[in-house]
Order: structure tokens, then sequence, then C-alpha cells
């Protein structure tokens, strides 16, 4: 039987004791890293035996936040899965967090089953986002050929838009940097959107992300 080594930073005590006791009570995972900030979890990693496979990042801490350390994890040990850890859907947050290199996000009130299905997907195939939208550009293989067609269709101009899209700008401040009018950038947004079977900016920045268009 497998068992998933685990890491859990964050700097809510209670709530990282319980992920801990409630991962610890399944045998097909180990907690092996608890660390309440990036700072601390970057120097036990540099002093670590064994590294973890997943890790469970909060966002928001102190010293080091979840997308610097995140970053730091992208660049120096890119095999280790990052699961980020919100109290809620925060777009601009995680936007952040999947350009910082996190291959899932879960709210922390989740259910049980759901924190363990993430775990195993972004394991065994890397990446898991409870989004339906971003589950489905993640986790199914586009055809080359459905996703040249979906790029061709794309104008200059609203590549230009995804990738200001990509960035924590506002649609307004976008309109502003593109010099057109947020009337303007609406229908780009809309026709985006309609290209690429898309329903939201977050879904937008995963097909960019994984398409390079950022």
């Amino acid at each position: 039987m497998k068992t998933i080594p685990i890491a859990i930073v964050d700097d809510h005590t209670l709530m990282s004791k319980a992920l801990e006791n409630m991962i610890m009570e399944n045998p097909q995972y180990r907690v092996i890293m608890n660390h309440p900030n990036g700072e601390d979890f970057i120097a036990a990693i540099e002093k670590a035996s064994e590294l973890p496979a997943v890790v469970l990042m909060d966002i928001n801490m102190p010293y080091k936040n979840g997308i610097e350390t995140t970053e730091w994890l992208s660049e120096y040990h890119p095999n280790i899965k990052v699961i980020a850890l919100t109290m809620e859907d925060d777009e601009k947050i995680l936007i952040k967090m999947l350009k910082a290199g996190a291959k899932g996000y879960l709210l922390k009130d989740m259910q049980p089953s759901i924190l363990f299905q993430a775990i195993d997907t972004v394991y065994d195939k890397g990446s898991f986002y409870t989004d339906f939208v971003a589950q489905k550009l993640l986790k199914v293989k586009t055809e080359d050929l459905k996703t040249a067609s979906l790029l061709s269709e794309l104008k200059d101009r609203e590549k230009e838009f995804i990738k200001w899209a990509c960035s924590e700008l506002t649609y307004k401040e976008i309109a502003d940097k593109m010099f057109l009018s947020p009337k303007t950038i609406d229908g780009y947004r809309d026709s985006v959107f309609t290209k690429l079977e898309i329903k939201n900016r977050v879904g937008l920045v995963l097909f960019a992300l994984k398409h390079d268009l950022c």
C-alpha cells in the first residue's frame, strides 16, 4: 500500500492540528511536517531527510506567506505539489497562487472526502481544482487539433487582453492599460469566454498558463 508523505503549512494551530489528526487516521497518508509559516517550512525542507510529496499550504501567513513559499518550492523543489488552502474564493489570490505554481486549491471547510480526493489526484495526475471548468481544463487532455482551433479563433487584441487578465488588474484597469473603454474590454472578455468555453477569470488564467498565453 502506498503512503503519501504530506506537509501542512498553516499558522492556525487548531486548523493544522485537526488536519494532521484527520490525515493520520488514514493509513494511506503520513504527515511528516507541520509548520506555522513558510519560513519555518523552508528551513525544515533544507534539512529534511525525507521530502513531502504534497503540501497543504495556507495562503495568508506571517514571515513568508503561501504565495512566496510556493514560488520557492516551484524553483527549488518543482516535484513537490502544492494544494492551496483558503478561507474564501478570492479571485486575485487564487490567480497569484496558480501563477506561483499551486496545483490545486481547497476551501478550509471542505469535506474530508474532498481533501483525500485532492491529495490523491495531485499526487497521481498533477492537479486538482474543485471548480468544474478549471477541473475540466486541467484533467482532460485537450486534443492538439481542438486546442489549435481554439487558439486560432483568438484575435491579437484578445490575446493581449488575456495577458492582462493574468495580472492582478481589474477589468477597468486593463481597459486603461489597453487604451480602451471598459465596455470594449467587457466585449473582449465575453468573446474570449465564449470562444474558449470558459465561464470565469480563474478558468481563463488556467487556460492561459497551460497554453503559454500569460
